[in-house]
């Protein structure tokens, strides 16, 4: 016996683990700044951490009040109906949920590229096929509806990321508007926010509420530091949102998760660190690293290098992980995390010698 064909299925490369970059090159764990993962320089909400432990004795339970009250807590965050907030396990679950609740098999999504492979990687395990509009670095890697619309042919999903990942550019408010404008109404167009704590430019959420064909991803992961945990979620239309009830896992946000994210959610001292930090962090690396890099809204900055590949191999050597943007198309460029001061310092530092 043997899976179904999965020819066309592209394994998700993760940014490489400290521990395993550790052991590779015989050095301890604590010796390496991880700059890889857009992960939160500063760990945990400490609010978050003392809930883990607090209810960690109750994890025999099934999370079913404290997911009520955490979709609670975010509809009141959004001020939309805790119906409309589809909590999963990481951003990726709430994509999965919204391809199986949107996606007939041989229906075509439209996704960007370079870009998150996990939006092609869930389409096809829910039968569906991708097609592709180009985020290019020709043009500095500047998002418009217009090459999204160009590239459009009627697929059911086009996926916006905002801040988007790898490259930090951004879609205006308006410009996600005239995509929704543009497309056929049985067009969802889903818009990925897991970096938008980071980003000046307000939340399309309010769009959510004026339309029937827009959802937006947020996380926990990015500036809440809950990466660990997995604990992400949907913002949809209220006209679709029982369809939850019929897609989702049972219970895939979990006791502790749930716990973690509703005593986050009360902790704004540390997003408050966490997004000033990377605004400096982003204005250091652009400053002070001898390579040409473009202007991000996310916790992460792309740096031209040369080979990138080499560069990351080179870099973890000295003790600085960062990631190699091969797997996204750009094999001439890497991803930094912005870290605390002194991890991106050492950052830039580094490679600048070997720049």
């Amino acid at each position: 016996m043997q899976p179904r064909d999965l020819s066309d299925h592209v394994a998700y490369e993760a940014g490489r683990g400290i521990e395993e970059v550790a052991r590779d090159l015989g050095l301890e764990a604590d010796e390496l700044v991880k700059l890889s993962s857009n992960e939160n320089a500063f760990g945990p909400s400490p609010k978050a951490v003392a809930a883990i432990e607090a209810y960690a004795p109750t994890v025999h339970s099934y999370p079913k009040s404290s997911a009520v009250d955490l979709r609670d807590a975010l509809a009141d965050r959004w001020d939309v109906g805790s119906g409309q907030v589809w909590l999963a396990n990481g951003g990726d679950g709430a994509l999965d949920y919204l391809a199986r609740a949107m996606l007939r098999p041989g229906e075509e999504v439209l996704v960007p590229a370079p870009g998150f492979a996990y939006y092609a990687m869930s389409a096809r395990y829910h039968h569906g096929s991708v097609n592709e509009y180009p985020i290019r670095k020709a043009d500095g890697f500047t998002q418009s509806a217009g090459t999204v619309l160009e590239h459009y042919d009627g697929e059911r999903v086009i996926y916006l990321t905002t801040p988007h990942n790898p490259t930090g550019s951004e879609l205006s408010p308006a410009g996600i508007e005239a995509v929704a404008e543009g497309t056929d109404k049985e067009t969802l167009v889903i818009v990925d926010e897991a970096y938008g704590e980071f980003s000046d430019t307000p939340s399309v959420v309010p769009l959510v509420e004026e339309r029937d064909d827009v959802a937006v991803i947020r996380t926990f992961s990015k500036a809440y530091g809950l990466a660990g945990i997995r604990l992400g979620y949907a913002v949809v239309p209220e006209t679709w949102a029982e369809a939850y009830a019929r897609v989702n896992t049972p219970f895939a946000a979990s006791e502790i998760a749930c716990r973690a994210g509703l005593a986050a959610l009360e902790d704004r001292d540390h997003v408050e660190k966490t997004v000033d930090a990377v605004r400096w962090g982003r204005e250091y690396i652009h400053g002070n690293l001898a390579c040409q890099t473009w202007e991000s809204a996310g916790n992460f900055v792309l740096c031209e290098v040369g080979d990138g590949s080499e560069v990351t191999e080179r870099a973890q050597r000295e003790g600085v992980i960062v990631r190699d943007t091969t797997s996204f198309g750009l094999p001439e460029c890497v991803r930094i995390t912005c870290g605390t001061r002194e991890e991106t310092k050492r950052a830039v530092a580094v490679l600048n010698e070997l720049l």
